[in-house]
C-alpha cells in the first residue's frame, strides 16, 4: 500500500514539476515581446498604417502620450502645412487602434517631454528594453550610438524597392513565351517575371532590354520591357545618290547666293565711290567761282 501512495506521489510530482516548466515558457516568451515605440515623424509619415496592416510587427505599438501631445501642439499653433500633417498624425493614431490583430497603447508618460520628445523616446526604450521606429535621421544615428534597436520606416522602403527601375537596361535571357504571341519571358535573379514586348523571336538568345513599367500583383511584382535595337538604318543606293545630289545642289545655290551677295556688295560700293565724287567736283567747281 505505501509503495502504491509513494508511485502515485511520484507522479504528481512528475506531472507539477512538467507544468511548472511549461508555464515558466510560456512567461518568458511574453517577456520577449518588446514595446515598440513610436515618433512623431513616423505617424505624420502613415506608412506605418501600411505596415501594421500587413501583419509585419511583431510586438507591441506603444504611442508616448507626450508624442501625441506634440501632434496636438502642432496641429493648434503651427503655420496651415504643419498643422495639416499633424492632423494627420492624429487621424493615423486612430486608424491603428482600429486595426485588428495589432496591440497599440497610449503609454501615459504625461503629456509633454521637458527634455523634448527625442530624447524620451530614446529613455522610454532603454528603461522597459523597447526599440523606436521612426524615419528621423538623427534620432536614427543617436539611437544607434546608444545602443537602441531602430525601425526605420524610410530603410525598409529602400529594402522593398525594385532592382530596376523603367528606363533602366539589362541583358536579360528570354526563355518562355508570353500571354500574347509576341511576347517573351525572362526572370531576373530574385524571380521577379520580366514581359519583353515583341520578342517571341528572340527565346532562347540574351538580347538586350530598357524596361518601360512596372505591376505589383497580389502574386507578387512583375515588369515589362522592350528590345533594345541596336541595328542601324540601312538607306538604299538610290536615296544615298539623292540625297547627294540634293547636298550639292543645296551647296551649288549657297555658293551662287554668296557670289551674287558679293557683287551686289560691290556694285554697292562703286555706286558710292561714284557718288561722293560727283559731289567732291560740284563742291571743286563751287569754290573756283
Amino acid at each position: 500500500m505505501e509503495n502504491i501512495i509513494i508511485a502515485v506521489l511520484l507522479v504528481i510530482l512528475v506531472e507539477t514539476s512538467y507544468l511548472a516548466m511549461v508555464n515558466t515558457k510560456r512567461l518568458s516568451h511574453k517577456k520577449e515581446i518588446r514595446p515598440i515605440f513610436v515618433d512623431t515623424s513616423v505617424l505624420i509619415d502613415g506608412r506605418i498604417i501600411a505596415i501594421a496592416q500587413s501583419g509585419f510587427i511583431n510586438g507591441k505599438l506603444s504611442i508616448p502620450r507626450s508624442v501625441v501631445g506634440e501632434l496636438q501642439f502642432l496641429a493648434d499653433h503651427a503655420d496651415t502645412e504643419k498643422r495639416t500633417r499633424a492632423r494627420h498624425g492624429l487621424d493615423v493614431v486612430t486608424e491603428l487602434q482600429n486595426i485588428p490583430n495589432i496591440m497599440v497603447e497610449i503609454f501615459q508618460d504625461g503629456s509633454k517631454a521637458e527634455e523634448g520628445v527625442d530624447e524620451r523616446l530614446l529613455k522610454l526604450a532603454k528603461k522597459y528594453n523597447g526599440s523606436v521606429c521612426t524615419i528621423d535621421y538623427n534620432l536614427n544615428k543617436v539611437a544607434q550610438v546608444e545602443g537602441i534597436q531602430v525601425l526605420n520606416v524610410n530603410d525598409l522602403a529602400m529594402s522593398l524597392r525594385m532592382a530596376y527601375l523603367p528606363g533602366e537596361k539589362m541583358l536579360l535571357e528570354l526563355i518562355a513565351k508570353g500571354q500574347d504571341t509576341h511576347q517573351a519571358v525572362g526572370h531576373l535573379t530574385d524571380g521577379t517575371m520580366v514581359v519583353v514586348e515583341h520578342a517571341s523571336s528572340k527565346i532562347g538568345k540574351t538580347v538586350e532590354i530598357e524596361f518601360v513599367r512596372s505591376l505589383q500583383t497580389a502574386a507578387g511584382k512583375m515588369m515589362f520591357a522592350k528590345l533594345v535595337n541596336k541595328d542601324k538604318a540601312i538607306i538604299p543606293k538610290e536615296k544615298k545618290i539623292a540625297i547627294s545630289k540634293k547636298k550639292q545642289t543645296s551647296n551649288k545655290a549657297n555658293t551662287n547666293s554668296r557670289q551674287d551677295d558679293k557683287q551686289n556688295h560691290k556694285k554697292q560700293n562703286n555706286h558710292k565711290n561714284k557718288s561722293e565724287q560727283r559731289e567732291q567736283n560740284f563742291i571743286d567747281l563751287l569754290n573756283k567761282q
